[in-house]
């Protein structure tokens, strides 16, 4: 995930702010000069550091900070105040036009991943009640179009293309087909290039005339660093972007680029993709972004995150089954399922307040979930009914089956049987949750950790 770098170097920097209680303004200064260095070594523009690392020293050196019985959150209350700030704020959103259809005008260089986060875009779109309208206009690159047809099925969503003709009469008759019927977005994917050339901004040019877009949206890529800042202003510069969406935040980056764009280009980041798959992809809420690289987690995506992948029905089954105490293992299976939708154990983690920042990569297994997923599989029907006929000759073949030993099985068999007492302690009588008693036999649980470490490598439930 990008920030890691910036994020476990801001809590550091704190950590010492806050061992020392009262704050002098010599304090603040030095705690400053390493925010400075942090920054620049994220690979933020050295401008933007600048400024910054001003507006948060003005601001901390104050009376009021200095002399509060808590300097130390003060001082983290301001960072966070200006890492917003400096990356806009509001959640900035696509420009719908009033006479239908947007048109969204995507541009980049090739390799930005323009053409999957179209599809990607389309698909959030559509989730959203639209009716977007995908368009081939990169007749360059080989098997763009094809691309562009493979993801938008994916993403179901239809793709307009006149295969390799001119671009700019294929953005014509696309708008003139989704005017005709019905599509209330149309998203024109253009040509990427190896480098900015006069041609390829010719021809966004062209296209922009004839198809007056509401949304200029530039893809770069979070890997290239400043290099980004630069090909954003120089798109800027040349054809007017609008806005910035930007690709691969999932990546093992320093991330300098999105606190870097809006300050140096004016244009606010709208969506990040953040994995592989089409549904790896959110709108950007600068106080969200900031909120993970201070270390304080990212709550309000991982709900959406989950209420994405759960509609409010499961829910209500599910929490059904809870309280009538028939959760079974068919259920645990579904609901590892569930999870793994909601991506990575890493990125599900580093969204949690107070523990992103305390779990290491080497403490995360990611197969731990198939594991325990497989030896559910190797149960019969029955047996993920009523785990409590499992005796010890059906533990071998439970275990056999799914390449586990059948300590393994044990472990997950009991800490099934915990999670069930813990569920009869949330309702009393009348079917009422009982939080108490739960809070109660929760602390004095021990459960695996979910990292699979000391726990003979199975998660915890």
């Amino acid at each position: 995930m990008a920030f890691e770098g910036l994020s476990e170097k801001l809590n550091n920097v704190f950590k010492k702010l806050k061992s020392r209680g009262k704050l002098t303004e010599s304090d603040v200064k030095d705690a400053m000069r390493e925010v400075r260095l942090a920054l620049l070594e994220a690979d933020v523009s050295y401008k933007v550091v600048k400024d910054f690392v001003a507006k948060v020293t003005e601001r901390a050196v104050g009376e009021d900070v200095l002399s509060s019985l808590t300097p130390a959150q003060q001082v983290i209350k301001i960072v966070n105040e200006e890492l917003c700030s400096l990356m806009g704020n509001q959640n900035a959103r696509i420009n719908l036009s009033s006479k239908p259809p947007t048109v969204i005008m995507m541009c980049g260089l090739q390799g930005s991943g323009k053409t999957t986060h179209a599809a990607k875009l389309a698909k959030l779109l559509k989730k959203e009640g639209h009716r977007p309208l995908l368009a081939a206009c990169d007749i360059y690159r080989p098997a763009a179009i094809n691309q562009l047809q493979v993801v938008g099925e994916k993403a179901g969503v239809k793709v307009f293309e006149m295969g390799q003709i001119s671009p700019v009469i294929i953005a014509k008759q696309a708008l003139r087909h989704a005017k005709d019927y019905g599509h209330d977005i149309l998203i024109i994917d253009t040509a990427g290039r190896l480098h900015i050339d006069t041609q390829l901004m010719q021809e966004l040019k062209d296209i922009k005339e004839i198809t007056e877009p509401d949304e200029i949206m530039l893809v770069v890529d979070a890997m290239t660093g400043q290099d980004a800042v630069n090909v954003a202003k120089a798109f800027d510069e040349a054809v007017g972007i609008t806005s910035v969406l930007m690709s691969k935040l999932d990546s093992d980056t320093r991330g300098g680029a999105a606190l870097s764009v809006l300050a140096v280009t004016g244009k606010p980041i709208k969506y990040v993709g953040m994995g592989e798959k089409l549904d790896d992809f959110e709108q950007f809420h600068p106080e969200r972004m900031a909120s993970r690289i201070l270390g304080m987690g990212d709550v309000l995506t991982l709900i959406e995150k989950a209420e994405n992948v759960m509609s409010q029905k499961d829910a209500e089954k599910l929490t059904k089954k809870f309280k009538e105490n028939k959760f079974d293992m068919d259920d645990l299976l579904d609901q590892m399922r569930q999870i793994r939708k909601l991506g990575s154990m890493k990125s599900i983690i580093s969204m949690l307040p107070g523990v992103g920042d305390k779990i290491r990569d080497e403490d995360i297994d990611e197969s731990q979930l198939g594991r325990v997923e497989a030896i559910i599989t190797s149960m019969t029907k029955a047996e993920r009914a009523k785990p409590s006929i499992i005796n010890p000759s059906r533990k071998r073949r439970i275990a056999a089956g799914s390449g586990t030993k059948v300590e393994d099985v044990n472990r997950l068999l009991k800490q099934f049987e915990q999670m069930q007492l813990v569920m009869k302690k949330f309702t009393g009588k009348g079917g009422k949750m009982n939080l108490r008693k739960a809070r109660k036999q929760l602390a004095g649980m021990n459960f695996d950790k979910m990292t699979g470490k000391g726990g003979g490598n199975l998660p915890q439930i």
